[in-house]
């Protein structure tokens, strides 16, 4: 039956996802014998709504799902949700005015749930309505089902890694010197570090050498820090200091006794070439205690205010201090001058706040013996596009320190360790169950090493990325279902982010392999920035950020797909993103709907056909865009796909072809016969059905609703389109295109409608077996053929 609807509208797709939802059509079937094909999802925090990026992200990988199940695979794209950690934490603080430090644990972990009852239900509703086809969208522990990674099971198979880890020699516990943040009050890793540039200012500072009396001026941005001095510095090649080497230096106001010493970690340029080498400055202080054997003094609590070693400086914040510590100095005569700098800062990813440095036992995972391996396994994985490992291996090179996994926070998986309170013996237990040691009795009666039966829980949760990092061990049911797990191990994909391939990528990789020896990705997809129309970052300051909500409200899910698809060039580092640009993509919609409307007119071919050349080349033609189409998607590029499609549904098909065989197909003056008639209906049907499978992964509402108005099927479990059978052809597109255009400017040139007869047309040979078609489509009541095309209106 012919289409009813005269355009497509977006209330369409609301009665669509719901029967999606209800009838549960894309659920993982694990009885299948098709190969399984996994895709490990980013899970979204829950308690901010869908940004414009991520609704971006899972667009894409919606199409990378579609495509996968039209190509035979059984698909294990599940949907998780991100509950741990900081910023479900941060949240909890700013909604009910309170601070983590200064509530009871227990308390703190039920207003966090309070903040999360109802947050991914949001998430869930957008995720609809944008036409992703999660295999569910209901909470569960099945594969593929929606998990939470809050939930027990979730936490438990963290804390299992853990042990496995621990009980390899992989995990250790030690007392150093780490990064700090004194806004989220917890050891951070370096992966959490962002630098800014920030201006500050250079104090020139005296100090006096011991054996001379001779005053040294030293540059610093940190004076608070004069306490922590250990070593003074000055460049080998540094004839200005060569006198200075092995005496001793008295710091201002403290006046402690230091070392001075050539080292080439000093900068001739920097300052005055002189340099205080503090316990915790920056992480080249660390380095250099260590690589020098020198005993760290600590200055900074964990509130990050100063401590009993900074003397008069003692209760005061760290920036309060320096203002304070800069008075004393002027006060003394021993700051010379101050200028002001841009300063590369090291401040906290999450809250912002600048990093300090400060002693605290953690626990710790080895990755500095493993970076050779790491950089092999980044050779191991196919990246799209290509250019992206080498974030990934800039960052292997980077790392200086072990992994710090353990935080000081609440709404977290706990580590799950015990301490014996006579010999400090670490106690880990067995695997199999969800432990809280910081309210569960030990697992064990009595110490193994000295026989106490006195034990303290750790209170320590992990680095919210230990959590993550076992995402496709848990949706491939690693330790659940041994079997399934070694069968479809390596998961097939990771799509994620550019900013966190240094953080989620990285750790998953590290970690997964530490657990099984092999990596843990086939593909790795990644993904870029959103901006907008002017190459902006979107901000809610500027005013620029584009709300998914409201872009769904106004123009459904279609429209925006599409864009995706059409914008999203790995080639390119951003995706440009304006209302107009999404608007822009309608106009596809309407034409599709229309040619398909136009279509429907004409039944499926039941009886015989016979092939015209104008059948044959737009079947050629739309062979070329199935072999294109595909390779590309195999590959992740839905951009260029889109694009040719686009051209080929504009131009090609219904500029060019459509109205070359339109009146065949209608065949009201009998001119051709039945199997000429039949052969333009068969092929329209044809190369419908071709734009729409290639175009189901990309607009999957306006393509199921019309393949179910045409065919009665879902279209989404069809088999995506295959070159049946070449046709070799002499001419090329761009001889039929160009003869048609010539004829429509002529006309046009003469003021004529595009249906005014032509008195004579000389083609080129080529064109000869185009003859009837061409006559037809331009009402032309004589043909010739010669080297050059000659149009003839009148006589």
């Amino acid at each position: 039956m012919p289409i009813k609807e005269k355009r497509w509208k977006k209330e369409f797709e609301e009665e669509i996802y719901t029967k999606w939802k209800e009838e549960k059509l894309y659920a993982f079937n694990k009885k299948s014998d098709k190969p399984v094909y996994s895709i490990d999802t980013p899970p979204p925090y829950v308690n901010t709504p869908v940004h414009i990026g991520q609704a971006t992200t899972y667009v894409i990988m919606d199409m990378f799902a579609r495509f996968r199940r039209m190509i035979g695979y059984n698909v294990l794209f599940p949907l998780g949700l991100d509950k741990n950690g900081l910023p479900i934490e941060m949240a909890t603080e700013k909604k009910y005015g309170i601070k983590l430090s200064e509530t009871p644990r227990e308390k703190f972990i039920e207003l966090c749930k309070g903040v999360l009852e109802d947050a991914g239900t949001k998430t869930i509703e957008s995720f609809l309505r944008l036409g992703i086809s999660f295999n569910s969208f209901e909470i569960g522990t099945g594969l593929g089902e929606v998990y939470e990674t809050d939930s027990e099971d979730y936490r438990t198979l963290t804390q299992e890694t853990f042990i496995d880890l621990w009980n390899k020699g992989l995990i250790y516990i030690d007392k150093r010197i780490t990064n700090y943040c004194p806004g989220c009050r917890t050891t951070i890793a370096d992966a959490e570090i962002v630098y800014k540039e920030e201006p500050t200012t250079f104090n020139d500072i005296i100090f006096k050498i011991k054996e001379t009396g001779e005053e040294i001026i030293i540059s610093t941005t940190r004076p608070e820090l004069v306490c922590t001095c250990g070593m003074v510095i000055f460049n080998p090649k540094d004839e200005r200091y060569q006198r200075l080497e092995g005496k001793t230096a008295i710091t201002p106001i403290f006046e402690k006794e230091v070392p001075v010493k050539a080292h080439p970690m000093a900068d001739m340029e920097k300052g005055t070439g002189l340099v205080m080498m503090c316990s915790a400055g920056d992480t080249s202080d660390i380095r250099f205690f260590i690589e020098m054997g020198l005993e760290p003094t600590i200055a900074i609590n964990q509130d990050g205010k100063m401590n009993e070693n900074a003397g008069f400086l003692a209760g005061l914040p760290v920036k309060e201090a320096r203002k304070k510590m800069i008075e004393e100095l002027k006060k003394r005569g021993l700051l010379v001058r101050q200028h002001e700098i841009v300063h590369r800062t090291p401040t906290c990813e999450r809250s912002g706040d600048d990093i300090e440095f400060i002693e605290m036992e953690e626990f710790y995972l080895k990755q500095l013996d493993y970076k050779d391996e790491m950089r092999k396994l980044a050779y191991q994985m196919n990246f799209y596009a290509p250019q992206s490992r080498q974030i990934l291996l800039d960052w292997i090179d980077s790392i200086k320190i072990d992994w710090p996994i353990s935080r000081r926070r609440y709404y977290a998986t706990e580590v799950p360790v015990w301490h014996c309170k006579n010999c400090g013996e670490i106690i880990v237990p067995k695997k199999g169950r969800y432990y809280k040691p910081w309210k569960d009795i030990a697992p064990v009666k009595n110490c193994p090493r000295c026989g106490s039966s006195e034990f303290k829980g750790d209170e320590r949760v992990f680095d919210t990325w230990f959590d993550s990092s076992i995402t496709p061990l848990y949706i491939l049911k690693y330790s659940r279902d041994p079997e399934f797990f070694e069968k479809n191990s390596p998961c097939s994909l990771r799509p994620q982010g550019k900013e966190i391939i240094r953080t989620w990528l990285y750790y998953t990789v590290l970690k997964d392999y530490l657990l099984t020896g092999k990596v843990i990705f086939k593909d790795v997809w990644i993904n870029y920035h959103i901006v907008d129309e002017k190459g902006r970052k979107m901000s809610k300051s500027v005013g620029n950020v584009i709300d998914p909500k409201d872009v769904l409200d106004e123009f459904g899910a279609e429209p925006f797909r599409l864009w995706a698809a059409v914008e999203g060039n790995l080639d390119r580092t951003d995706f440009r993103c304006s209302f107009q640009r999404i608007a822009g993509t309608k106009k596809t919609l309407t034409k599709l709907w229309n040619l398909a409307r136009f279509i429907s007119l004409f039944p499926k071919v039941e009886g015989k056909y016979k092939l015209m050349e104008s059948d044959k080349w737009i079947l050629s033609e739309i062979n070329k865009l199935i072999k294109f189409t595909r390779e590309r998607y195999e590959k992740y590029d839905f951009h260029n796909p889109a694009i040719r499609i686009k051209h080929f549904l504009w131009e090609t098909f219904a500029s060019h072809y459509l109205e070359m065989v339109k009146n065949r197909a209608y065949n009201h003056e009998g001119k051709f016969s039945q199997e000429e008639q039949n052969a333009a209906i068969y092929t329209l049907n044809k190369c419908l059905e071709a734009i729409l499978k290639l175009l189901a992964p990309i607009v999957p509402f306006i393509t199921y609703k019309l393949y179910m108005e045409l065919r009665g099927e879902d279209i989404h479990f069809t088999e995506f389109p295959k070159v049946e059978e070449d046709y070799e052809l002499e001419i090329k597109t761009s001889d039929i295109l160009e003869i048609n255009s010539l004829i429509w400017k002529k006309k046009k040139e003469a003021g004529l409608s595009l249906k005014s007869p032509v008195e004579k047309v000389v083609l080129p040979e080529v064109l000869k077996p185009f003859e009837k078609d061409l006559k037809e489509m331009h009402s032309i009541k004589e043909v010739e053929y010669g080297d050059a095309p000659r149009i003839f209106l009148g006589k």
